[in-house]
């Protein structure tokens, strides 16, 4: 097995991989972020990231800022650490 896999199961083991993946894709964000998009960048359904999202809405991670018929999903400072530091962890493993 070659060690990228292995490290890839290794970080698995420690975090859900689809909801540490939606946490750091938010951070990396260039442009604006809405539900739709991250469910197609992280390959996950759509109905399964808003639950998610409520979720990390919920223990303050990120926000929720309507525009027209979207809601446009921005990362809290405590958001912003928490992917930082999963991202960090990600690139020691």
């Amino acid at each position: 097995m070659n060690n990228m896999l292995k490290n890839k199961q290794i970080f698995n083991v420690f975090f859900r991989e689809k909801p540490a993946m939606m946490l750091v894709g938010l951070k990396q964000g260039k442009i604006d972020v809405y539900a739709s998009s991250l469910a197609k960048q992280i390959d996950c359904t759509y109905s399964h990231v808003v639950k998610i999202l409520q979720e990390m809405e919920e223990a303050g991670l990120i926000t929720f800022e309507k525009q027209g018929r979207l809601k446009l999903l921005t990362l809290t400072k405590k958001g912003g650490e928490v992917a930082d530091f999963i991202q960090k962890i990600r690139d020691v493993l």
